[in-house]
């Protein structure tokens, strides 16, 4: 029999230092695990909300039994194993910012397609970042008149010096590497409304889940807010929220808090 009262929750949650703990070697408690199987048997809608692309998130979502995803940053959605869309970034200012790099001297890479690889025109980005992220292709004919679509940026420069490029101001970045950083959507909020939108529900029947700088943006009046114990104090300022530690049944004391398990 249909429960009347039941209100249909949306529930999107931040993969490391939130659902994924332990480092190296990242596992998810068995608590987390048991706690999302039994929002979704009782019809909740559970995601993954990262920042990166679809391409390289798809494979441990499907590992860890998730089968929709915020991806890119906010700028892609998948639903059901399906990709629905992926956003690129304003290319004008991506262009202008890669002008500007070759002009320095600053070696860059770009994701144009939703892959597992990058590409660039120069070895020297190889070179510089020695970085094993991901597989890079060096295409000396790479030619950003013939390319309509950037779904993100790596430019090859250190903390010291990236205050050098000016044009860096005009895009959203982060580093997550000593040798260089990475340009990407950092609004993952946006693809939060987009499910939403998707499924025509209020956002007020989202919930997230986060600990880090790049959840701050998700945090909004418009829904729950739940920091991880183990955040960072602005996020945990934001929360509606503050669960324990992730590693300290985070996710699982949060759901019975609220009687959603």
């Amino acid at each position: 029999m249909e429960n009347k009262n039941f209100r249909k929750r949306y529930f999107f949650f931040d993969i490391d230092g939130t659902l994924a703990v332990g480092n190296p070697g990242r596992y998810i408690p068995k608590s987390a695990k048991d706690a999302i199987e039994k929002l979704e048997s009782q019809g909740h809608f559970c995601a993954i909300a990262t920042g990166r692309s679809q391409a390289m998130a798809f494979d441990y979502c499907q590992e860890i039994g998730f089968k929709n995803m915020v991806s890119d940053g906010g700028n892609g959605i998948t639903i059901d194993n399906k990709l629905i869309k992926i956003d690129p970034l304003e290319r004008e200012s991506v262009v202008k910012l890669l002008e500007e790099c070759d002009e320095k001297g600053f070696a860059w890479a770009i994701s144009y397609d939703n892959s597992k690889v990058r590409y660039t025109k120069s070895p020297k980005f190889v070179e510089d970042t020695k970085d094993t992220y991901m597989e890079t292709i060096v295409d000396e004919n790479l030619d950003l008149d013939k390319i309509d679509i950037i779904y993100k940026a790596y430019i090859a420069c250190t903390a010291e010096n990236e205050g050098q490029i000016e044009n860096l101001q005009n895009v959203p970045f982060a580093r997550y590497q000593d040798t260089y950083v990475f340009v990407e959507p950092d609004d993952k909020s946006v693809g939060i409304k987009s499910i939403l939108d998707y499924y025509h529900a209020p956002y007020e029947d989202a919930v997230v889940f986060g600990d880090n700088k790049n959840d701050l943006k998700m945090f909004r009046d418009e829904w729950t807010s739940i920091a991880m114990g183990n955040a960072i104090d602005e996020l945990k300022e934001r929360a509606t929220f503050v669960t324990k530690d992730a590693v300290d049944d985070g996710i699982a004391y949060a759901c019975k808090h609220f009687n959603w398990i």
